[in-house]
């Protein structure tokens, strides 16, 4: 028998105000787009909130639509559209997918409507919108402070890393994981707590799987002219066999998969893939586009010739 309707229905959350936590951030021996003054230069209104850290507000969404699958094969894909400061109000929502569905739309907004970001939550493999996204590229006709990039172009080495609940996690990150789930927009006992995880352990949030991916990426090499103040234009995480633990030994392989450009910016794009200490058996993956602000860059203002 036909349902009586077929109008698509959304889960909604909370509208929550994010902590800014990287106004002290640094890297290439200078302050990043997070710093106020910075982000003035650049003619930005203030040092906008880190975009993963608005991955935080769909996971109970997506717990509620495919439970505890989620935190071991989900994957949240966003397209981030504008930024956000400190006392800005956010809601996520979350489309409901038909019975047995493994992709649906997800997206944030503030309090006034402002689009936020767009995402597909996905359940275990499948396209997703970034992997749609990427598809679509153009090559870029010229690169200036990414001319020393190619597509396929790996890191330079394995990259071992952790992630300790007290840990510091360096000038890129300069908070520890107790410091965010003192500030985080969705408290869980199941990131501190091994008693009230399913699977005994304190397990990573979502947006910290971003900090651990990036915790060690100057050990990568990729040769970024500079200095340029760049951020995170498209983000996604997926969980393959997951979630991660706290305190647990990863090992992390990257490859740049595309290069691209747009009037105000380079972007590669990085897929970092994180295993188990050994190598062998792959947990999570991350694709990001780190895009790089071409007025950031003197080279740009140099005469040509």
């Amino acid at each position: 028998m036909k349902t009586a309707f077929d109008t698509p229905l959304a889960l909604c959350g909370p509208l929550r105000q994010p902590k800014q936590m990287l106004a002290e951030q640094a890297y290439g021996g200078h302050t990043s787009i997070h710093d106020d003054a910075m982000a003035e230069k650049l003619g930005f209104r203030a040092g906008p909130i880190e975009g993963p850290t608005h991955f935080s507000q769909f996971v109970p969404l997506l717990a509620q639509v495919w439970g505890r699958d989620w935190f071991e094969r989900g994957c949240l894909s966003a397209h981030y559209q504008n930024m956000v400061v400190e006392g800005e109000s956010v809601r996520a929502f979350v489309e409901l997918p038909a019975p047995g569905a493994t992709r649906c739309r997800a997206w944030a907004e503030k309090a006034d409507g402002t689009p936020v970001l767009d995402a597909s939550a996905t359940l275990g493999p499948g396209p997703t919108l970034l992997e749609e996204r990427l598809a679509q590229l153009r090559p870029p006709q010229r690169l200036l402070i990414l001319a020393d990039l190619r597509v396929g172009q790996r890191g330079l080495a394995d990259e071992r890393v952790r992630m300790q609940a007290d840990q510091h996690m360096g000038a890129l990150y300069p908070f520890s994981l107790q410091q965010k789930l003192a500030k985080i927009t969705e408290p869980s006992p199941w990131y501190d707590d091994a008693s009230a995880s399913p699977w005994g352990r304190p397990i990573i949030p979502l947006e910290m799987v971003s900090v651990l991916a990036e915790y060690s990426n100057a050990q990568a090499g990729f040769a970024v002219k500079g200095p340029v103040v760049g951020l995170f234009a498209d983000q996604q995480i997926r969980m393959v066999d997951g979630p991660l633990f706290v305190g647990e030994d990863y090992l992390i392989r990257r490859e740049i998969v595309a290069l691209s450009e747009s009037k105000r910016t380079e972007s590669y794009w990085v897929h970092t893939r994180i295993f188990d200490v050994a190598g062998r058996v792959l947990k999570a993956e991350v694709l990001l586009n780190h895009a790089t602000l071409k007025h950031s860059y003197a080279g740009y203002a140099a005469p040509k010739g």
